[in-house]
């Protein structure tokens, strides 16, 4: 894999797997900041008009018969998305940030890879494809691409088909533009992810 910034991508493509399935399938940041929780004003959450956002919540994954469990920070500001993974205790173990320039992975120990982005870092990864940009769109209910979208009754998305991806949504209320509470993601025959999301924030766009 080419290197990008310098950083390491010598190390064990298994030890980084067992770190990356934490993600759904996806810091110790002894030397970096974990994303916090949201803060700052708040704005309306609109659903329909939503573009930048943070979110605070838990995930499971469940891949080739072993299930992860674990805490996930998530900003998301115009093509930068900045992901913090932790242990269900709370303890932080790796960061993603892609943007324009590529994709980079830091973990424990000052160990890093880096791809050109972050689809391939986490297929170069993983070994097999999870593809995180089209996370962001699910998350809101979207499908750039052909798919079939099922609604319910107060006209939220519901039950979402694209290729051989499924995507299901789950609310907590009654609010038509509500985000969704919990989101479950499978690839028949290779990953199943869980979401469940304790905070939204809207965020104003970048400058």
């Amino acid at each position: 894999m080419k290197r990008r910034d310098g950083g390491s991508t010598g190390a064990s493509t298994a030890g980084y797997r067992q770190l990356l399935l934490f993600l759904f399938g996806l810091l110790a940041l002894s030397a970096c900041t974990a994303i916090g929780p949201p803060t700052g004003a708040r704005l309306p959450i609109d659903r329909d008009s939503l573009q930048d956002f943070a979110l605070v919540g838990r995930f499971s994954v469940r891949h080739e018969g072993k299930a992860y469990v674990g805490g996930i920070h998530w900003r998301h500001v115009g093509d930068r998305d900045e992901l913090v993974l932790s242990s269900p205790l709370g303890q932080a173990l790796a960061e993603i940030v892609s943007d324009a320039s590529g994709a980079f992975l830091t973990a424990g120990e000052g160990r890093s890879q880096s791809a050109a982005t972050v689809d391939s870092l986490l297929h170069a990864v993983l070994g097999y494809p999870l593809p995180l940009d089209r996370l962001v769109d699910w998350l809101r209910g979207r499908h750039a691409n052909a798919g079939t979208l099922t609604t319910d009754p107060q006209g939220r998305p519901l039950h979402l088909r694209q290729e051989d991806w499924r995507i299901d949504y789950a609310y907590d209320g009654d609010d038509p533009q509500a985000l969704p509470d919990r989101l479950f993601v499978e690839r028949e025959g290779s990953v199943q992810l869980r979401l469940r999301i304790d905070e939204w924030q809207a965020l104003p766009p970048a400058d």
